[in-house]
Order: C-alpha cells, then sequence, then structure tokens
C-alpha cells in the first residue's frame, strides 16, 4: 500500500493482479486476432520475441523471473559494478580514438578532444597508421601525468611501449601517476590476421611486459583483451563474451608461467567490449562480462580485491552506416548511454561518420559531446548501477552469462582460444551466426534506418579522407547495411554513367485509403535497392499503361488492396506487360488468386518478411543496372 504525504491511501481499495489474470487478457486479445487456441503460457510465448544466442525477450517479467545472486555495486560476482560508488565519483572515463596517420594533425585532435572533456586517448599505431617513432609529437603539449594513454600497435606493441615508457622518463612524469593500457593483444591479432606464426614470440614479449610493469608502473596495464575482432566478424553477444573470456583466461595462464601472481596477472589485464544499439541486451552483456571473468577469477585463486574486470567500451562499428550517416548520432547515443548503465568503466563513442573514412572535427566534436550530454547534464553516472532490480536485465544478465559461459568451455575443450582461431572452429561459429543475422537483415526483419527503411535517395554523400587500411587475413570485418550499400553502389554508377538512376513505375490503384499502405511499403523497399519510383494512380489500365510508357521505367509494380486486386490486377497486369514492362510485380500476398495473376502477367510477389536483398539485386540485373 502506497500512503501520500496527506494520509491518502493510494491502490488500497485494489487487489494485486496475479500472472494468470494478466494471461486471460491476454487470450481475450489473441483471440480477437485469429488464435482461439492459445492459453496460459502460451499467451505469453506468442508474445515473446527471439534473441541471438538462445535468448528470449518475454511481454511480461515478475519477482519470480528474477535469477538472483546479483551480489552488491563493488563486490563478486561484480554483476552491478565493479566499485561500491560505480561511477558516481567522476563518471566513466570518456575515451576518444585517433586513427589519423599524420602526427601533426593527430596532435591538434588530441589537444582539442583533451581540452573539451576528453579524459583518455586512444592511439592506433604502425603499419599505414600514426608512425610508432612518432609517439613524442602526437603527445607534444599533453600532460601525461593526467592523461591515460592506451595503445593499439598491433605486432609493434613492444616498440610502441617503449617509446610510451621513455616518453614517461623525458618528461620526469613519475611512475605511478602513468595510466592506461599498452595495448599488447598477441590473441586479437592472431584474430585479425590468421596468421600464428608470431603469436609465440608476442605472447612472451606481452608476459615480459607485464611483469615490468607490474615492479615498476603500478598505473599502466600491458594487455588489452579486445573483444571488437569476433564483434566486427557477425559474433553474438554470447560468442563475443566467451571469445574475450577465453583470451583473458589465456594471458592469465601466460603471466603466471612468468612469475606473476593471479592477483598481479590479473591486474595488468583491460577488456575492450562491443556496446551496440541494443540497449537491454548492451547493459546484461556488460554486467554478464563481470560475473563471467569474477567465476573465472574464483576459480584461479585471484582474490576478490582483484577480481574486478577493467572494461573499455566501444560503440558498435557493424551498427555503423556510410548512407544517412547522421543516424549514426542517434545509434551511437543509445550504445554509450548502455555502455554507461551496464557500468563500463571507460567509454569510446565512434564519430558518426567513421564508416566512411577519416572522421572530421565535427564528427569527433559529436562523438564526444554526446558523453559529455550524458554525464554532465543526463547525469547518468550518478546512480550506481541503474538497471539492478529490473527484472528483464537481470533475467537477461543472468541468461546471457550461461549462454557465454557455454560457449568459451567448448573454446577451452578445443585446446583454448589460440588454438580454436586456428583450427577455424571460431570462425566457423561466428560466420553461421552471421549468416543467419544476414537473412534477417535481407528480409529486413533487423530493419537499419536510412538504409533498408526510410531511405533518401536525395542524400547529399559525406566524403573524407580514406582511414588507414585495417588488418586482413583473419576474421572478417562486416556491417549491418553492407548489402544495401551495394545496392545503392549500383545505383549510383548507373546514375552517373546515364544521367538517372534506374526507375520503377507503381502503379497505385483505386483511392488513397486503398492503395498507401503498400504504396509506402513498395517506394521504401525499391529506394532501399536505389531504384527510383514512378507513381501513376487510378484503374483505368490503358491510362495506366500510358503512364508507364512516359515514366522511363522498365518495370513496375501494382499497390492497392486485397479487394481492389481481385477487380482491377488481373487488366492492369496486362496491360503494362503491353506496355513493355519487362517485370511486373504486386505488393501483397496473392492468396488463392496467384495464378490468375500470373496468368495476366505478375512475376513476382512482394511482402514484408520476404527477401528484400535478392528481389532488389534481380530488380537491377533486370533493369541492366552493372554489378
Amino acid at each position: 500500500m502506497t500512503v501520500s504525504p496527506e494520509g491518502l491511501s493510494l491502490a488500497a481499495e485494489f487487489p494485486d493482479a496475479s500472472r494468470e489474470q494478466w494471461q486471460r487478457l491476454v487470450e481475450g486479445v489473441l483471440r480477437k486476432s485469429g488464435k482461439q487456441d492459445v492459453t496460459g503460457t502460451q499467451a505469453e510465448d506468442a508474445l515473446a520475441t527471439k534473441l541471438e544466442d538462445g535468448l528470449t525477450a518475454r511481454p511480461l517479467y515478475t519477482a519470480e523471473d528474477a535469477p538472483g545472486g546479483a551480489g552488491f555495486p563493488g563486490f563478486a560476482p561484480f554483476v552491478r559494478g565493479g566499485r561500491p560508488q560505480g561511477s558516481a565519483v567522476s563518471g566513466w572515463d570518456v575515451r576518444q580514438r585517433h586513427t589519423h596517420p599524420d602526427p601533426r594533425t593527430s596532435n591538434e585532435a588530441v589537444l582539442a578532444d583533451l581540452e573539451h572533456g576528453v579524459g583518455s586517448v586512444w592511439l592506433e599505431l604502425g603499419r599505414d597508421g600514426l608512425p610508432v617513432a612518432a609517439l613524442p609529437e602526437v603527445l607534444e603539449g599533453v600532460y601525461l601525468d593526467l592523461a591515460a594513454v592506451a595503445l593499439d600497435a598491433g605486432a609493434e606493441f613492444p616498440a610502441a611501449a617503449e617509446r610510451l615508457l621513455a616518453l614517461y622518463a623525458e618528461r620526469g612524469v613519475p611512475a605511478e601517476a602513468a595510466t592506461g593500457t599498452l595495448g599488447a593483444d598477441p590473441l586479437g591479432l592472431l584474430a585479425r590476421t590468421g596468421d600464428d606464426s608470431p603469436t609465440a614470440g608476442l605472447l612472451a614479449g606481452a608476459a615480459a611486459l607485464a611483469v615490468r610493469l607490474h615492479e615498476g608502473f603500478p598505473g599502466l596495464r600491458a594487455i588489452t583483451v579486445d573483444a571488437l575482432p569476433y564483434h566486427e566478424a557477425g559474433a553474438s553477444p554470447a560468442q563475443e563474451l566467451g571469445c574475450a573470456l577465453a583470451a583473458g583466461v589465456a594471458y592469465l595462464r601466460e603471466l603466471t608461467a612468468a612469475g606473476l601472481s593471479p592477483d598481479a596477472a590479473a591486474g595488468q589485464l583491460e577488456f575492450r567490449l562491443s556496446a551496440g544499439a541494443d540497449q537491454f541486451l548492451t547493459i546484461a552483456a556488460f554486467r554478464a562480462a563481470r560475473r563471467l571473468w569474477a567465476r573465472v577469477a574464483e576459480a584461479s585463486g585471484i582474490s576478490s580485491q582483484a577480481a574486478a574486470q577493467r572494461q573499455h567500451a566501444v560503440t558498435s562499428a557493424v551498427m555503423m552506416t556510410e548512407r544517412d550517416p547522421w543516424v549514426n548520432m542517434l545509434r551511437t547515443t543509445v550504445a554509450c548511454l548502455a555502455a554507461g548503465v551496464g557500468g563500463a568503466d571507460a567509454v569510446t563513442v565512434l564519430p558518426f561518420d567513421s564508416a566512411l573514412g577519416l572522421p572530421d572535427a565535427f564528427a569527433r566534436r559529436i562523438a564526444r559531446n554526446t558523453q559529455a550530454i550524458l554525464l554532465e547534464e543526463s547525469h547518468l553516472a550518478r546512480v550506481v548501477d541503474p538497471a539492478g532490480g529490473s527484472w528483464y536485465v537481470e533475467r537477461l544478465t543472468d541468461e546471457l552469462a550461461h549462454a557465454a559461459w557455454s560457449w568459451f568451455q567448448e573454446i577451452e575443450r578445443a585446446g583454448g582460444l589460440r588454438a580454436a582461431l586456428c583450427s577455424g572452429l571460431v570462425a566457423d561459429r561466428i560466420g553461421d551466426t552471421w549468416a543467419r543475422r544476414s537473412t534477417a537483415l535481407a528480409r529486413r526483419k533487423e530493419p537499419v534506418t536510412g538504409v533498408s527503411e526510410f531511405p533518401n535517395l536525395g542524400e547529399q554523400p559525406l566524403v573524407r579522407e580514406p582511414a588507414p587500411a585495417p588488418l586482413t587475413g583473419g576474421l572478417p570485418r562486416v556491417r549491418r547495411a553492407e548489402a544495401y550499400e551495394a545496392l545503392r553502389t549500383r545505383s549510383d554508377l548507373h546514375r552517373d554513367a546515364t544521367g538517372a538512376r534506374p526507375r520503377l513505375f507503381l502503379a497505385a490503384l483505386g483511392p488513397a485509403a486503398a492503395h498507401t499502405a503498400r504504396l509506402t511499403f513498395a517506394a521504401n523497399l525499391f529506394q532501399a535497392g536505389g531504384i527510383e519510383t514512378v507513381v501513376g494512380q487510378g484503374t483505368d489500365p490503358a491510362a495506366l499503361a500510358e503512364a508507364f510508357a512516359a515514366s522511363g521505367a522498365t518495370v513496375a509494380a501494382l499497390c492497392s488492396s486485397d479487394a481492389l486486386y481481385e477487380e482491377h490486377a488481373v487488366p492492369v497486369a496486362a496491360a503494362l506487360k503491353a506496355a513493355g514492362a519487362a517485370r511486373v510485380l504486386l505488393a501483397g500476398r496473392p492468396g488463392e488468386q496467384e495464378a490468375g495473376y500470373r496468368q495476366a502477367g505478375v512475376d513476382e510477389f512482394v511482402s514484408a518478411g520476404g527477401d528484400a536483398v535478392a528481389v532488389l539485386t534481380s530488380l537491377l540485373d533486370q533493369i541492366g543496372v552493372a554489378r
């Protein structure tokens, strides 16, 4: 019973509702939609949503669904946070990534970021990127006793670490004031390149570096357990967490074999995990990751004081788009919020134009301001574990942790992560996952706003300086939008070569009330493939055929209600064929009329849930757009 300040009892006259009552109400709604035999828990199942990794989002959660055992913030199993105060003291670490290969340009960007709220910098070094030898120039003017530095130098991490440590000495930075991570990650490098030949030597070098830092630099960590190679290859959340856990265990073995205690070895690791736009799944992933690592720590003899996982969240590159990149701001905002709520210690928001190349100053500003607004205006970090107590999040955390643990055990049975990478186990399993997700993307069951849904053919493209070439040879890099963006690129090239985009004529039969729904669906579908739509309205076959001939299109689609299709689809389809339409489609499912429609000239039926990528690819081929 709730009592107001005036002493009035609120809801005191109303009994608590039961789960069974809710189910009966849902049964009534489902019966109205034609599902007569759905009763009890079947009513909940009918409204449940299937997620990856065999997880399910239920329509209703109660206290009975909460698994318990989350503990308290700052205490094992660290589900509720790695520190008792969470991020409430100073917020999470705002970490900006820098990839520009020119040292002077990078230095200007680093200083601008640090001046405007960034707490640490993440530098990608080596190969075609920033030269390792240019570290002093890149960090010129940076107060290294205040700003943490995270290095990412791939196989060149020994040289990069030596250069940074020498820079600390040259500038008189006390060893205890140096913070950040030197970024050694031989297994992540193996995942990126597929080349195992340097792994043994790099593992030994990483272990030696960790011993050195433990003895002389208490604020620096030697190793980054980078899960991004798995995420960016299309891994599910459980697969990403399982691979990260397997990498962490492998590094624990190397470091303890080199002479470090379990506590000291754990203190040399930082975990880099992705944050996606599914906010609840991302929150659950960061909470589950800490729980999983706490279990490893317990089995490894690591004390509770050293068992909290240090987490660096990076907004997902898989979700970023080249087309309509402004929508990426929304995606990264949700991902950043979820990472912060999930308890990440450091967060990197990728600039909205990162899929196009090197980000400009405006994009970097938006990236850092996204975090500044969440921290300083929304006060997101002032609440410790905001998701704690949510029955849905607690249940999702538990189920995700179990799924990730099962995958981790499979990797361990295969001989550990290194062996699983070399044998192809990781690549095959992640490839299967991405294939299933690609099917959902192709069918638009997982929509990509601005690309597969609500595309804008008239958008002005953003042009960015090319980024340094990424490592290749190992796990692939994928993005959700790539299949549709490839179709749009074909359309662009066709427009540049011919002066016009490929076109499709939409025959809108009858009044707006009858055709608007399917006309909107069809225009959205075809424009997602870069096909411009021209609309003709009416029911007169001759008039529509004349409008088709004047449109410049070679293919057409009918859009209307089922009732008007029965009356007008056959003569209109025949007229369009006679007018030269190489292909006629119909928006909707044909039902019992399919044979008649096909006989009249309808070649294909398109509806929600169909393979949009296949339809669009074949249409571009039909129109004569080069691949």
